[in-house]
């Protein structure tokens, strides 16, 4: 795995975890034709709270991004993007493990949502979510504590 550090992010930091966050997306958006960067970049920055969102960072680059929310019922992963190069290298499950251990903390369970058609479905199916809801553009998952 490459070897990334994680940072808080900060309100300066929107523009370029914006440009990430379309990086990421860009192929499976692209896919179903609803790639707009105007438009990504307008939903993001309505719901970007730098107090929930840490950067990822490999030799001094922000390399991708997460973002964690709480609700009564579980430890919501909002956002989770690495830029295209970055990944496959076992960034994505590192994090995980992290959003996975303080859910444990807390005692509560992980859920998510991806993009339907994405290749992140898989990527979470691989990490023990499991599929409890589909809409007509995402897939939302969620992730007991005892789950491997």
């Amino acid at each position: 795995m490459t070897e990334v550090e994680f940072f808080p992010a900060l309100a300066d930091d929107l523009d370029a975890l914006v440009a990430i966050r379309i990086a990421a997306m860009r192929e499976s958006l692209e896919r179903i034709g609803r790639f707009d960067p105007a438009r990504a970049r307008e939903r993001f920055a309505k719901s970007f709270v730098p107090a929930f969102c840490r950067k990822i960072v490999h030799q001094g680059q922000i390399i991708g991004f997460f973002a964690l929310a709480i609700n009564e019922k579980a430890l919501v992963l909002e956002h989770l993007y690495i830029l295209p190069a970055s990944q496959s290298q076992g960034i994505g499950a590192h994090v995980l493990s992290i959003v996975f251990n303080e859910a444990r903390v807390l005692g509560l369970l992980v859920r998510v949502g991806a993009l339907r058609g994405s290749r992140s479905n898989t990527f979470y199916v691989r990490n023990g979510f499991c599929l409890v809801e589909q809409t007509e553009f995402d897939n939302y998952y969620s992730r007991s504590q005892g789950s491997t």
